[in-house]
């Protein structure tokens, strides 16, 4: 969310950034400055309307004190009027208050300086590529074929059980997912980020404090009997261990990783593109968050691109590095690399990560501050990342790694799957 009193004095600069995103911002960030305004008119008449109560108060106590009954009661009348007019200043304030916070919920965060224009995903920009596309014998699969031909992937199951979207992984297919998972979560700790373990539901203060409330909620399972809400990703739940904190300078930077199933209500399409494992309503992701001083929250962007890089050379996975445009940059994100594996069989980029920086977007909504070392409030940057999103890097392995002899098992999973090939 952004500031008030950054928006009152960057309004034409925020104006043209925003339009990066194809956002007409000028009239919401006009709407915004009347509102504010007029909270802080009302504000001080609160303020006023208080100060008078306050003083006739002390006046009535003398005014009896010395028998001037009459004068006394007079000012007791002034004091009751005074009253009833701050009860209603109190609650035209909070009125616009209230407005004021959800109209600033409707602007999506500036993007930086280095987001390319565009419209779509189709604009989004190239800057790194790394991997050579293994070439595949004759007649090589897609991995939902190689899902059924070795019996590791059952779609048909899921759909049985809950619903397109849900599948069943089985045999070597389970303890892939599970080698996966352990491999991803010891590299990050082994990075230095402390791990969680997290709920997977979330209340509804949590899907405002990252942002994906209001903006993603038609996107969000909602469990309505107890007002929760399934986590899109477990940068909810573990971003939001930190709202309502006041750190030190000392505590920073504080990196966590967890691993979590992941619930999204995208809206299902037909074709390849989103077959198999392509576009799933549940799925597995291990996560990394971030969070940082101000200054130094560039840097660790960088170093979370620099980590996913090594997992995914690790992996010998050939993958490129996109920086996306303002069409499709995230609500919340100031700066998003997403990263995509190619899949052989299919002819095609698969993204399997997204690592961003919010600045303090999400800091303001969630109300992270840190004391720096001259003792002043600051808002915290946070930043995550998938590291990684599961299947689309297992789609990846399957189709990649397919050979005669069966889908060969990479190297560096081998210790955590205890198999070197699925056959």
């Amino acid at each position: 969310m952004l500031l008030v009193q950054n928006i009152l004095a960057n309004k034409e600069v925020y104006i043209k950034a925003l339009a990066k995103r194809n956002f007409d911002a000028a009239p919401v960030l006009e709407e915004v400055i009347d509102l504010d305004k007029n909270r802080r008119d009302t504000q001080a008449k609160l303020d006023n309307t208080l100060a008078d109560s306050n003083k006739y108060s002390k006046e009535i106590g003398v005014l009896f004190k010395n028998g001037e009954q009459q004068k006394a009661n007079l000012l007791k009348e002034k004091t009751a009027q005074l009253k009833d007019t701050s009860k209603q200043l109190s609650a035209e304030l909070t009125e616009i208050q209230e407005k004021l916070i959800q109209l600033l919920y409707t602007i999506p965060n500036i993007p930086h300086d280095s987001v390319p224009n565009g419209q779509s995903d189709e604009d989004n920009e190239e800057v790194y590529r790394e991997g050579d596309i293994p070439k595949l014998e004759e007649g090589a699969l897609p991995h939902w074929e190689l899902a059924k031909k070795y019996d590791i992937i059952d779609f048909e199951l899921g759909v049985k059980i809950t619903g397109a979207g849900f599948p069943v992984f089985k045999g070597k297919g389970a303890r892939l997912q599970r080698a996966l998972i352990s491999y991803f979560l010891d590299k990050n700790t082994e990075a230095g980020y402390k791990e969680y373990q997290v709920p997977h539901l979330v209340n509804e203060a949590s899907g405002y404090g990252t942002g994906q409330l209001p903006d993603k909620e038609g996107q969000m399972y909602h469990v309505t009997g107890d007002d929760l809400y399934l986590i899109p990703t477990a940068e909810v739940p573990v971003t939001n261990m930190f709202r309502d904190e006041l750190l030190t300078a000392n505590n920073l930077p504080i990196c966590c990783t967890g691993y979590t199933p992941c619930f999204r209500r995208e809206a299902g399409s037909y074709g390849a593109h989103v077959r198999g494992l392509n576009r799933l309503h549940q799925f597995d992701k291990v996560e990394i968050v971030r969070i940082e001083k101000p200054e130094n929250s560039y840097t660790a962007l960088d170093g979370m691109v620099d980590h996913i890089k090594d997992i995914l050379k690790e992996l010998k996975l050939p993958y490129r590095i996109l920086r996306l445009c303002g069409g499709d940059i995230g609500f919340t994100s100031a700066l998003t690399y997403d990263f995509e594996v190619f899949s052989t069989a299919q002819d095609r980029w698969l993204e399997i990560s997204s690592v961003s920086n919010f600045e303090s977007y999400q800091a303001n909504r969630l109300k992270l501050r840190f004391k720096d070392e001259n003792g002043k409030n600051q808002l915290a940057h946070t930043l995550n990342g998938s590291s990684l999103a599961l299947p689309r890097v297992l789609a990846g392995i399957l189709e990649n790694y397919q050979t005669p002899k069966g889908i060969k098992i990479p190297d560096v999973l081998v210790p955590y799957c205890g198999f070197e090939y699925i056959d």
